[in-house]
């Protein structure tokens, strides 16, 4: 590669060469250091020049847009002012008032921009400031300035807690009771959190992602595809719960049940979720409660609620992807968008209704973790990004990268890299809006739980970018500023009084897991992924990280029954998803149950045995206790259970390669036969009873 541009991808944090999972050395494609250079905004056909105007930009303002603080500690701030001019600097906290500052000191050290002398100063900002959002005002001659300076806390505070907890974690969809609608929903959270905090001693519930989905088109199977990530999932809602259905009139209940009628959750031939089906149902008792509309105290409206409801209500006219509408409704701020409110002023005025709901039942939800005494209760995924023609991508454009998406370099599972068809944050504009896209969409989804899980948290300090119209091997990794992105974290967690939880599976750089420790951030431990690095034996659980929430699996992956049976072998087989022949999968996955359950026997777990017919006469409970049990041997300080591996369902909530050729994210908890199983039914169940009392009594030792 040209010496120049590799220099220049160096300063834009364009990695020009990355290690792969094996850790060999792998070289970026010029082709996509060029691309993705450009999609940057940077010149690549004169690297110098482009490396002195980026030089020129950053010294030509007054102050950088955006200062990280670490409260306790202070800092400085460099300014560059006009030569023969005196900065005038004030800081003005959240609250408005003025902030002493310390001295603004004059340096020695004068640089060239666009002909003229600058001279750099610095003005220290002390220890004492309280944390928040805050602005630097600096005027000089002329110019004018500002900077947002965002004092955080050096780690997310609830991190400090020492009590270790254990909790379930579902997928909501799949947990259906008697009274939703063939899905789970708000409600069942709700009853989920009581059930499991009041009556088995649960401290935490981790829930899949509840994000908005697009209203007028199919709807979205994965919860990890959402349109927003800032706005809630009103397929989630139970109508009969809404003030609106107590005072509406006799007939329009009746409708209302008449249309719940149609859904029973639990039926042993309900096998499949009908997302579409339900919210069409659910849309109409919403359409006719909303002509009822009880009012909320939260009616104040912000601009993102007013954008979202819009973009939902020109997709019902225009469809669900922005780039493909009339190109003057392309821009939120166009006049024509603007017209466009005036004409959908009812549909926009239902959305937002919609999600004044949300909040009021997500809110009920977490209520009811905190009456049953659960110290974190509900903890919210959050998906690694949007859909490209959703709400958040049409509203925050510009400061998403256009022509990229997020994926992952080839490993040993998928050997030609993932897309995931997710447009990525820009840096540099994260940067010029002080974060403001990024901390929006971490408060909004804190706002309605306990904590927080980030999906793919190594995002905070890379994306792997894919131009558009290239393979996914062919991307690269941009490098994020992960001190300002985790400082962001901490301060919305510190606000909310929440724990927050980084999926750092997989190939991740050591230094890494070391930084999110650093910054409270519980980072991930699988069973099925703890092994020692030398000999990929199985770590006894007592090696493991005390930093971490802990699982026997995840939704990616085999259930325990799955495992058992070898149901991950036999289906990826099927759907020619195996990359070794069928009988050294089936091999390795021997090899694996034979090394856990003598894992599990050493620490007490399994009667002893020595042979594998010993292991022939295990049945799937004991396995799963087993199993379940090294967690809670382990120092993790939060522990969880899928509620389906207590009741032996064989099927993973997703097949990862696959879209149509396996119901991804469709399929209720079942049985060992397949059969659904309701949330009364696992509230009554004793091998559920069962598995809570083991976590308990683990956890707490």
């Amino acid at each position: 590669m040209d010496p120049g541009l590799q220099s220049l991808a160096e300063a834009f944090g364009v990695a020009t060469e990355y290690e792969d999972w094996r850790r060999r050395p792998v070289s970026v494609p010029e082709d996509t250091v060029r691309r993705v250079l450009t999609g940057l905004g940077v010149d690549v056909d004169d690297p110098d020049r482009a490396v002195a105007d980026a030089e020129a930009h950053q010294h030509g303002r007054l102050v950088p847009p955006t200062v990280i603080v670490v409260a306790d500690r202070g800092t400085s701030v460099e300014l560059s002012v006009p030569e023969g001019e005196d900065p005038s600097v004030e800081l003005i906290l959240e609250s408005g008032q003025a902030q002493p500052l310390g001295p603004v000191v004059e340096g020695v050290e004068t640089v060239a921009v666009d002909g003229h002398r600058r001279k750099l100063f610095s003005v220290v900002l002390l220890a004492d400031l309280p944390l928040g959002y805050h602005r630097l005002r600096v005027t000089a001659g002329l110019e004018a300035g500002t900077a947002v300076v965002a004092v955080v806390p050096s780690a997310v505070p609830r991190s400090s807690d020492k009590q270790r907890l254990w909790g379930w974690m579902v997928q909501l969809y799949a947990v259906r009771s008697a009274g939703s609608w063939g899905i789970g929903d708000y409600a069942d959270l709700a009853e989920l959190a009581r059930w499991s905090g009041a009556e088995q001693q649960a401290g935490v519930l981790l829930v899949n992602p509840l994000h908005a989905f697009a209203p007028g088109g199919p709807v979205q199977d994965s919860p990890y595809y959402p349109a927003s990530r800032r706005f809630s999932s009103p397929l989630y809602l139970r109508p009969e719960l809404l003030g609106e259905y107590g005072e509406a009139a006799d007939d329009v209940r009746r409708q209302i049940d008449a249309l719940a009628a149609g859904f029973e959750a639990g039926g042993d031939a309900d096998t499949r979720i009908d997302r579409d089906a339900i919210w069409e149902a659910k849309r109409q008792a919403l359409e006719l409660l909303f002509e009822v509309q009880v009012e909320r105290p939260d009616a104040e409206q912000s601009r993102g609620l007013t954008d979202f409801a819009t973009w939902c209500a020109l997709a019902e006219r225009h469809g669900p992807d922005w780039h493909e509408w009339p190109e003057k409704l392309r821009d939120p701020r166009s006049p024509a968008v603007d017209e466009a409110r005036d004409e959908l002023a009812d549909r926009i005025a239902f959305h937002a209704w919609l999600q004044r709901c949300c909040t009021e039942q997500l809110a009920a939800a977490q209520q009811a973790a905190t009456d049953a005494g659960m110290p974190v209760g509900i903890v919210h995924d959050l998906a690694v990004g949007v859909d490209p023609g959703g709400p958040d991508a049409w509203a925050l454009q510009a400061d998403l990268a256009v022509g990229f998406t997020v994926g992952a370099p080839p490993d040993a599972f998928n050997q030609q890299g993932q897309d995931w068809r997710l447009p990525p944050w820009r840096p540099d504009r994260l940067a010029e809006t002080g974060y403001a896209p990024l901390r929006d969409m971490i408060s909004a989804v804190l706002e309605k739980g306990g904590g927080l899980r980030v999906d793919h948290v190594l995002g905070l300090f890379r994306l792997w970018w894919v131009p558009e119209g290239l393979s996914a091997a062919d991307g690269t990794y941009i490098t994020y500023d992960a001190a300002a992105m985790l400082g962001i974290l901490a301060l919305e967690a510190a606000r909310a009084d929440a724990v927050v939880v980084g999926e750092d599976l997989g190939t991740v750089p050591d230094h890494v897991r070391a930084d999110l420790a650093e910054a409270g951030v519980l980072g991930s431990s699988v069973l099925w992924f703890e092994k020692d690095p030398d000999d990929e034996t199985p770590l006894p659980p007592g090696e493991w990280r005390e930093l971490t929430m802990a699982s026997v699996t995840t939704h990616d992956l085999p259930t325990v029954a799955g495992w058992w049976q070898d149901e991950q072998v036999r289906v990826r087989s099927e759907l020619g998803l195996l990359t070794v022949p069928f009988e050294q999968e089936q091999a390795n996955a021997a090899a694996e149950k034979t090394a856990l359950l003598a894992s599990a026997r050493r620490e007490g777990l399994l009667p002893a045995g020595n042979n594998a017919n010993d292991d022939a006469e295990l049945d799937v409970e004991q396995v799963s206790l087993a199993l379940h049990g090294m967690l809670g041997r382990s120092p993790a300080r939060f522990v969880l259970a899928a509620p389906g591996d207590a009741v032996g369902d064989v099927r993973q909530p997703n097949l990862p390669g696959t879209v149509d050729e396996y119901p991804n994210w469709r399929l209720p908890i079942a049985d060992a036969e397949g059969r659904p199983v309701s949330l009364e039914q696992l509230q009554a169940d004793p091998r559920v009873e069962r598995l809570a009392q083991l976590l308990a009594k683990e956890v707490g030792r």
